[in-house]
């Protein structure tokens, strides 16, 4: 019987078709942009999650705060120190404390000059560490080992001439840093990172040399001894600094964060963001149902004559209610097809070009939960708003709509 009440529905519709695009056009572009602007923001916090380049779980970054512009701990009024870092080794629940110096600087290739950001890379076991903690690895040539003085590793986009160098870097080419000669031992493999497919990685005690301030430290990566002791850590880290820095609490002048923590807040930002817009967008949707209580209003004053024979052949009330309730349901869900779509299209297209313009992989994804509530939800809001022309439909007069 419901079949029925579909095909029935299908056919009306598509003996009226000008009418009936005309009224899917809210419900279409609301579903439209409900669905491309969630499937961007994930698309967006995919990218920017893939930015982090920190998979430890066990790993808590510390950097200096007043940052004006460029990297952690640049531009800082009072940076971290190599004494903090000795200091913090010292607490009982650190296993490894890792200095970071990321330095901006010159560099020459090929008789052309480039900006960019130079990395330490520590000896030793540290050297392990770093590596496996930002997961970098050889993509031509080699990693840098202990002892590689003047010796350099440089990001995908250099071997892929994507830093506008007039021609790709290779192992055994040389470069100038800072007016220094260094030769390229590797080319690392892509992250779809925008900082370390552009990073230039050097030995600590080579990049020093080169520094305004060697004994200053722009990261300080905390290895705990168990990821249980996680906020015992933070907090035994930040009293310490807070004792060095002479700062009270809530006066912090550097940040003690998780990997955890720092996902989570610019996640949170970009979901707010998210509800806000997709809330303005849904406003074509309303839009959208009152064409349709529209157009089913006026489907009843048009078929009041074919109202009538089907009551007077015995047609019940909740038969005719049933018809237009149907076809109203049905316009919101052919709209919430099509709008879903051409939205899930546009947010996958969307997401590949973000992931360009960072410079990240993260794979678009079709987000199928919400397709099927969104097409829940626009039949249901379809049907919602065919109730009342759909009850006046079943509450006309067989005699006076034949008259009609």
């Amino acid at each position: 019987m419901l079949k029925d009440y579909f095909l029935f529905a299908w056919n009306n519709l598509i003996h009226k078709k000008l009418r009936s695009w005309l009224t899917l056009i809210g419900i279409l572009i609301g579903v439209t942009a409900v669905v491309a602007l969630i499937g961007l923001g994930d698309g967006l916090k995919l990218a920017i999650t893939s930015q982090f380049g920190v998979s430890a779980t066990e790993v808590i970054t510390i950097q200096a705060g007043g940052i004006s512009m460029g990297p952690p701990g640049s531009g800082v009024v009072n940076p971290l120190t190599q004494d903090d870092v000795d200091e913090i080794a010292k607490l009982s629940t650190v296993e490894r404390v890792v200095p970071r110096i990321l330095e901006e600087g010159k560099l020459e290739f090929n008789d052309k000059v480039g900006f960019g950001y130079a990395m330490s890379i520590p000896d030793g076991d540290n050297r392990k560490f770093t590596y496996d903690a930002v997961e970098i690895e050889a993509w031509k040539g080699r990693m840098l080992k202990d002892g590689d003085n003047k010796k350099v590793m440089l990001g995908y986009n250099f071997g892929a001439d994507a830093v506008g160098l007039g021609k790709a870097v290779k192992p055994g080419d040389t470069i100038l840093l800072e007016d220094l000669k260094f030769e390229v031992v590797g080319i690392l493999k892509k992250k779809g990172s925008f900082i370390f497919d552009n990073i230039v990685a050097v030995n600590e005690e080579p990049l020093k040399e080169i520094m305004d301030n060697p004994d200053d430290v722009d990261i300080i990566v905390v290895k705990v001894k168990d990821k249980n002791l996680m906020d015992k850590a933070k907090e035994d880290i930040e009293r310490l600094l807070r004792d060095r820095r002479g700062v009270k609490a809530g006066e912090e002048d550097f940040e003690v964060q998780t990997p955890e923590a720092m996902l989570e807040q610019v996640n949170s930002v970009l979901t707010g963001v998210q509800v806000f817009v997709t809330l303005i967008a849904s406003i074509s949707i309303i839009i959208g149902a009152i064409g349709i209580v529209n157009t089913m209003t006026t489907a009843v004053l048009e078929r009041k004559k074919q109202i009538g024979i089907m009551k007077s052949i015995g047609a019940r009330n909740s038969a005719i209610f049933m018809l237009f309730f149907v076809e109203s349901g049905l316009m919101g869900l052919i709209g919430g097809v099509i709008g879903a779509i051409i939205g899930q299209l546009i947010a996958y297209v969307g997401t590949t070009g973000i992931n360009a313009f960072v410079g990240a992989e993260a794979s678009p994804q079709i987000n199928f939960i919400l397709i099927i509530s969104t097409l829940i939800g626009t039949f249901i809001i379809g049907s919602v708003a065919g109730i009342i022309p759909a009850m006046r439909a079943a509450k006309q007069n067989p005699v006076d709509a034949l008259r009609g």
